[in-house]
C-alpha cells in the first residue's frame, strides 16, 4: 500500500508546495465547520484533526503498512473548568488521541511520517 496522500486526509483541495500547505475550507465543512473569514484557529484546528481522523482510522493502519500515524477517540469526561476569579463551569472533554507509530528513536521527527 502507499503512504495516505494530502488529498485522502485533508480532503479534495488540499495541496502543497516546498513552502506552503493549502487545505480549503470546503474540504471541512463535511466535519461541521462554517467556513467564514473569520473562523478561529481553535475551530480550524478542530475541524483539520476531525477531517484527518476520518482517513487515520485503526482499521486503515491495521491494513495498511505505510501509514504510521492514527487519530482515535478516547474517553469523553465531564470537568470543571476554572474561569478565573474562583468561578467554574461543567464543560465536555472530548479526546482525541494523535498516535503517531515510528521505531522506536526516542525522538518525534516529523520527516519520518
Amino acid at each position: 500500500m502507499a503512504e495516505p496522500t494530502l488529498t485522502e486526509v485533508f480532503g479534495a483541495g488540499a495541496i502543497q508546495d516546498a513552502t506552503t500547505l493549502t487545505i480549503t475550507k470546503a474540504d471541512l465543512v463535511s466535519v461541521g465547520l462554517t467556513a467564514s473569514a473569520s473562523n478561529t484557529a481553535e475551530s480550524l484546528l478542530a475541524a483539520i484533526v476531525l477531517k484527518a481522523r476520518d482517513f487515520l482510522t485503526d482499521t486503515a493502519f491495521t491494513s495498511n503498512p505505510d501509514q504510521s500515524i492514527t487519530i482515535l477517540s478516547g474517553f469523553d469526561s465531564i470537568v470543571q473548568r476554572d474561569n478565573g476569579g474562583g468561578t467554574f463551569s461543567t464543560v465536555r472533554q472530548a479526546q482525541l488521541n494523535v498516535n503517531l507509530h515510528q521505531p522506536d528513536t526516542f525522538v518525534i521527527d516529523p520527516d519520518n511520517f
